[in-house]
């Protein structure tokens, strides 16, 4: 077995132990695969969201870039009626910008921002505890498209409608972006 599987199969179970996370499928080969825990503990199955776009984006509270929150939510606002979907999972892996509970991070975020798309439990993004959903979007060996690495917080995954890794968006590039919303309302 070659050591990014030991890897991954590490993470998986470290996930599973300390949060909850379940793969359906032994390998998983598609976003669908999954079922992640929404903010408030429960399961959130990815599969629900097969015929939707979906942008992934790992967020914090207190970081430079948390602004983004209201362009995502404007995003998610004006494109959701074209089958496209936000959702932010929390992590605390760069700079402890990420401090707070589950329950701060969504007041936080309702509070300041008025976010009502999809955010899920703090995970961890990179490192020995990857979350299985983050491996999966960052090892082309998974995903079966493109490996990258996980740069800072507000970091955009983009997902077709059938469950395959499309892009990768730098956490700087504005969720709002040509690039963007192109993808969004093309055919």
């Amino acid at each position: 077995m070659q050591y990014k599987q030991i890897f991954f199969f590490l993470a998986l179970f470290v996930s599973l132990v300390f949060y909850g996370e379940t793969v359906h499928a032994k390998n998983p080969v598609s976003f669908h695969d999954f079922v992640v825990k929404d903010i408030y503990g429960d399961e959130f199955y990815l599969a629900e969201l097969k015929g939707s776009k979906v942008m992934v984006v790992n967020t914090a509270s207190r970081c430079g870039l948390t602004p983004q929150y209201e362009e995502l939510e404007q995003l998610y606002r004006d494109y959701s009626g074209f089958g496209f979907v936000v959702i932010g999972f929390p992590a605390n892996n760069f700079m402890n910008q990420e401090p707070g509970t589950n329950e701060e991070i969504i007041t936080f975020c309702q509070e300041n921002y008025g976010v009502s798309f999809p955010m899920m439990s703090k995970i961890s993004v990179k490192g020995n505890d990857i979350a299985p959903l983050y491996a999966w979007l960052t090892q082309k060996e998974l995903n079966g498209k493109m490996d990258s690495r996980i740069s800072w917080n507000f970091q955009k995954y983009l997902i077709d409608e059938t469950g395959q890794l499309v892009d990768v968006l730098s956490p700087r590039e504005s969720p709002l972006s040509e690039k963007v919303t192109g993808w969004i309302t093309a055919e």
